[in-house]
């Protein structure tokens, strides 16, 4: 039947629609329009912080406890109720534990890497290094997704970075053939009370000591300026970096103290706290992805980190250090972001590359050397925080078995999380780069968004 003879006289919209999916190969027009605005041009109104917990949080003493559990697998802590009926979490996270309503917590997450940096870069990247190294010293050679919202986001009209890495950016990552101007900007620890961010400084060479005084950086980028324009030009790093650093909105989105005491108190004047103050800063600022490093809560207890093995059963400091800081500054950041009216707009993500194994094993503790209970790796199943992006909150995605050691429902892979994240930011993960050999890299090979949320 040809198009003119089906149309002749009144044409119905379900048929209209029907020759217009054959038309385009099988997709509908709505899709085919999605497609197209996704394809190169991300949601600029968006963005993402993650919570980066590198090193491994157990999931039996934050997110997925197993209180009914036999000895050798249950933990020393114990959970509590949150606001929402059947959700339980650690009893060290009492703040979040009022507001689990406004976030939701995925149990079956899942890979196979269980080495920190092959975990990290599945985690980030959604790709799976080929040749997995289980002395942690991998680096990927693909970029991760805030390298890629860079990359397609492009430049930020007021000159801020569009991906931070707050504290440092992961390490085991690498912009590579998306250029060196997506790699993180590293600003440094806020809570120090000379804070400024140092990498933005370091990239073109200006001394930090000189940032000071505002009048002489000016003059100081009008001779840069000056040296460069003409014949040689400024390339894309270098250039980005001269606009962040001669931006009043960038300078104005670093300036926490800014901000009011009480509020700063509630975040906590502790790393993380002022971490997320920052990244809360940026987001609504208009930076894309801020990665947190959430590895360690001060200086002084570097060795208190989430690769722990043994630490997890060190009560004082369950109790003193990590557990309470992460719980004061995440809560925070949601009822922050509520508050503000941005939890549309931003989406948060607490985890790390892998969770912890379910039997008690004997290691060596961090404190003094000596054996003591405590959990090896294990990617077989492990947890995340999300919230805010305009998803369900208030919910649990997935369920693993009584020992929390693989999923039994709605398993989630790193890919999955990755697609939802990607849909948040407006990026189609069916795009590909072409990488140093001109081949096209697609940014996900497989993953769907997470459908509970």
């Amino acid at each position: 039947m040809s198009f003119k003879k089906f149309c002749q006289g009144p044409c119905r919209r379900r048929e209209f629609l029907r020759v217009g999916t054959l038309a385009l190969g099988g997709l509908s027009l709505p899709e085919l329009l999605r497609r197209r605005a996704l394809a190169g041009n991300a949601n600029r109104n968006t963005s993402v912080i993650l919570f980066w917990m590198w090193g491994g949080p157990s999931q039996l003493e934050t997110y997925d406890m197993k209180p009914d559990a036999p000895s050798e697998y249950r933990g020393p802590l114990r959970p509590i109720k949150t606001n929402v009926p059947g959700i339980e979490i650690c009893e060290y996270m009492p703040l979040q534990a009022k507001i689990a309503d406004r976030f939701s917590l995925i149990r079956s997450l899942h890979h196979e890497m269980s080495a920190h940096n092959d975990g990290s870069i599945e985690m980030l990247t959604g790709k799976t290094p080929a040749m997995p190294d289980p002395t942690s010293q991998a680096h990927s050679e693909h970029p991760d997704f805030g390298m890629i919202a860079s990359r397609l986001r492009g430049r930020h009209v007021r000159g801020l970075p569009q991906y931070v890495g707050v504290q440092r950016a992961p390490f085991m990552t690498d912009p590579g053939y998306l250029g060196a101007s997506h790699k993180a900007y590293e600003t440094g620890d806020p809570s120090k009370s000379d804070f400024r961010p140092r990498n933005l400084t370091l990239v073109t060479g200006v001394d930090n000591r000189r940032l000071d005084d505002r009048q002489s950086l000016l003059s100081q980028f009008d001779t840069f300026r000056r040296a460069f324009d003409g014949s040689h030009g400024l390339d894309e790093f270098r250039s980005a970096a001269f606009s962040i650093l001669t931006s009043a909105q960038v300078a104005d989105a670093f300036a926490l103290d800014r901000e009011d005491a009480k509020l700063r108190e509630s975040y906590g004047h502790h790393r993380w706290g002022q971490s997320c103050l920052l990244a809360r800063r940026l987001a609504e600022a208009g930076t894309a992805v801020i990665n947190i490093d959430a590895t360690a809560p001060n200086d002084t207890t570097q060795h208190f980190s989430w690769d722990d093995h043994a630490g997890a059963f060190h009560l004082d400091y369950a109790q003193r250090e990590r557990l309470p800081q992460m719980d004061q500054a995440l809560s925070a950041l949601i009822n922050d972001l509520h508050d503000r009216g941005m939890n549309e707009h931003v989406l948060v993500i607490a985890c790390g590359e892998f969770g912890r194994t379910p039997r008690v094993t004997h290691a060596p503790t961090n404190f003094s050397g000596q054996i003591g209970l405590g959990r090896d790796h294990w990617p077989n199943a492990f947890s995340a925080l999300i919230a805010g992006g305009g998803l369900r909150m208030g919910q649990i995605v997935g369920q693993t078995n009584s020992k929390s050691e693989y999923p039994v429902s709605d398993p989630v892979t790193p890919q999955d999380l990755l697609a939802t994240v990607y849909r948040h930011l407006g990026i189609d993960p069916d795009q590909s780069f072409s990488n140093f050999a001109g081949r096209p890299v697609p940014i996900l090979t497989n993953g769907r968004p997470i459908r509970h949320l």
